[in-house]
């Protein structure tokens, strides 16, 4: 994390410098701007405009002159429309992860979603994660389903808190944990103990 607050002022790509900030805000960083987003979209259209926009990196404390925000707004903007949306901002703003790491979180996804159906919910979960050796559950504090919806919660975006994991936000999630591992065999071995893959 300190890493990362040490490039930002070497670096000169506007995006760069905002995922940085993100990183450098621990593994949750990028699902953190969520709330960001959201408190930007003054007009709540889950959009920006350049106002907005502005106005939210200024908020953010990253240090650019108008032009860099300006240059940075183009590069959410992928569909040249004039406005950001969440998919755009958040894509834009993922840090990288390689194909064997991305191989391996959609292992996992594919392993929770039981229907196939692109989501994964409390009922994909009951099917799949084990909460008989939970403390909370042990001791009575919490049923099954309460702490499986406090796992969902983990990997929902502040977009949208319905209790369902997206493959995006599931992407998302890892995506913030992978920047903070270096070597792949750690984050392989992470993977496989937590989502048991063989």
């Amino acid at each position: 994390m300190a890493t990362a607050r040490r490039k930002i002022s070497q670096t000169k790509d506007p995006v760069e410098k905002l995922r940085l900030l993100c990183l450098s805000r621990g593994a949750a960083g990028i699902m953190g701007m969520g709330k960001v987003f959201r408190r930007m979209d003054d007009d709540g259209s889950h959009s920006l405009n350049m106002e907005e926009f502005s106005k939210g990196i200024r908020e953010t404390g990253l240090k650019l002159n108008e032009e860099e925000t300006e240059q940075l707004f183009k590069a959410f903007d992928k569909d040249d429309e004039g406005s950001v949306n969440y998919e755009e901002f958040l894509l834009a703003i993922r840090p990288k992860m390689n194909d064997r790491r991305k191989n391996l979180v959609n292992v996992a996804f594919d392993m929770l979603d039981n229907t196939d159906d692109g989501v994964v919910t409390l009922e994909d979960m009951r099917n799949v994660y084990s909460v008989t050796k939970h403390p909370k559950f042990q001791s009575g504090e919490m049923s099954e389903d309460e702490i499986l919806l406090t796992v969902i919660k983990k990997f929902e975006n502040n977009t949208s808190v319905d209790g369902k994991i997206t493959r995006d936000e599931f992407l998302d999630y890892y995506s913030g944990i992978s920047a903070s591992i270096d070597h792949d065999a750690y984050f392989d071995l992470m993977m496989r103990n937590a989502w048991g893959i063989k």
